[in-house]
C-alpha cells in the first residue's frame, strides 16, 4: 500500500472513530429519557431489535451473506458481552448511581481493553499510548467527581457499572479477529443479533413498558438503536479493523468530554470550572494516545494493527476494504 493509500485509509478510520465517540456520547442523554420508562432489560432489548432491524436491512440490500465460519466465535462472544451483557449492566447501573459515578467506573473499560489487547493481541504499548491514557483517566476522574452527588453512591451500582466495563473489554478484544475475515457491517450486524437473542427474556417487559411509555421515551430508544447501536458500532467496527484495539480503546476516553458538552446544550446542565478542566483533559488525552512521535511513525510498534489471539497472525486479507 503506497502513502497516499495508506493516509486515506488513516482518515477514513478517524473519521469513523469521530463519529462512534459523538454518536455514544449522545447516547448518554438518550439513555436518561429512555431508562425513566423502561427497565434496563427492556431498554437494552428494545434498542437492539430496532439496530439490527437497520442493520439487517442494509445487509440484505448489500448482499453481504453469512460472515466466514471461522469469524462466529468472536462475534458470538463480542454480541454475548458488548451489546448484550454491557447494554443491560449498563442501564441497570445507571439506575443505582449518578451519571459521574456511572461514567468514572465505566471508563476502567479502555484501561481494560489496553491490558487485554497487550496479553491476548500482541497490541504494541507505546509510551504516547499510555501517557494519553493516564491524562484521559485523569479528565475522567475530574468529570466523574464533578458530576457525582454528595449523598454516596450504591454499592451494587457502582459493581454493575464495573461489570459493564469489563463486558465492553470483552466484546472489543473478541471482535478484533473477527474483523480480519468479514467485514465491520458483517461483525456489527451479527453481534447485534447475538445480543437481542440474548435479551429475549425481557420481551414481555418491554411489550408491557411499551404500551405504557410516553412516546418521547420511545423515540428515544428507537434513536439508541439506530444511531449510537447501529451506526456507531459498525464506525467502529471499521476503525478498529484498522487500528489496535488499545488506540481505539483510548479513543472512547473523549466520549465523557462530548457528553458533558451535550448535556449542557440539550439539558441546559450549565457545567463547572472543574467539569470543563476534566473534559479538557480527556480530549487531551485521546490527542496525546493517537499520535505518534515523529522516530516511530512508521513503526510497527506503535501503529501496527494486531488481528488474532495467539502467536499467530491471521489473514489481514480484508484490512483493506472500504465497508
Amino acid at each position: 500500500m503506497n502513502a497516499a493509500s495508506t493516509r486515506r485509509t488513516e482518515l477514513l478510520a478517524t473519521a469513523a472513530a469521530t463519529v462512534t465517540v459523538v454518536l455514544w456520547a449522545s447516547a448518554f442523554v438518550s439513555i436518561r429519557s429512555a431508562g425513566s420508562a423502561y427497565s434496563p432489560g427492556a431498554l437494552a432489548l428494545g434498542r437492539l431489535l430496532a439496530g439490527a432491524l437497520v442493520l439487517g436491512t442494509i445487509c440484505v440490500v448489500r448482499r453481504e451473506g453469512w460472515p466466514p465460519r471461522s469469524t462466529w466465535r468472536g462475534i458470538g462472544i463480542s454480541g454475548l458481552l458488548w451489546f448484550g451483557f454491557y447494554m443491560v449492566a449498563l442501564n441497570w447501573g445507571e439506575q443505582q448511581v449518578d451519571a459521574g459515578t456511572a461514567a468514572l467506573v465505566v471508563n476502567i473499560g479502555p484501561i481494560l481493553v489496553a491490558l487485554l489487547g497487550a496479553r491476548l493481541l500482541g497490541d504494541a504499548m507505546p509510551p504516547r499510548l499510555l501517557a494519553g491514557m493516564a491524562v484521559s483517566f485523569a479528565g475522567a476522574v475530574t468529570v466523574g467527581l464533578s458530576m457525582s452527588s454528595g449523598g454516596g453512591s450504591s454499592l451494587l451500582g457502582v459493581v454493575l457499572c464495573m461489570l459493564a466495563a469489563v463486558g465492553y473489554a470483552g466484546g472489543v478484544v473478541a471482535q478484533k479477529p473477527a474483523l480480519a475475515r468479514a467485514s465491520a457491517l458483517q461483525v456489527t450486524t451479527f453481534g447485534c443479533l447475538v445480543g437481542a437473542v440474548a435479551c429475549l427474556p425481557f420481551a414481555g417487559q418491554l411489550v408491557a413498558e411499551a404500551a405504557e411509555a410516553p412516546v418521547s421515551a420511545t423515540l428515544n430508544m428507537v434513536y439508541l438503536g439506530v444511531f449510537p447501536t447501529a451506526l456507531a458500532f459498525t464506525t467502529w467496527a471499521y476503525a478498529l479493523a484498522r487500528t489496535t484495539a488499545s488506540r481505539m480503546g483510548a479513543t472512547t476516553y473523549a466520549v465523557p468530554a462530548l457528553v458533558v458538552l451535550m448535556s449542557w446544550l440539550a439539558l441546559g446542565e450549565v457545567p463547572g470550572v472543574l467539569t470543563l478542566a476534566g473534559g479538557a483533559l480527556c480530549l487531551a488525552g485521546v490527542a496525546v494516545s493517537r499520535s505518534r512521535s515523529s522516530a516511530g511513525a512508521g513503526g510497527a510498534g506503535d501503529s501496527a494493527p494486531s488481528t488474532a489471539i495467539g502467536p499467530e497472525p491471521a489473514s489481514s486479507s480484508n484490512a483493506g476494504r472500504v465497508d
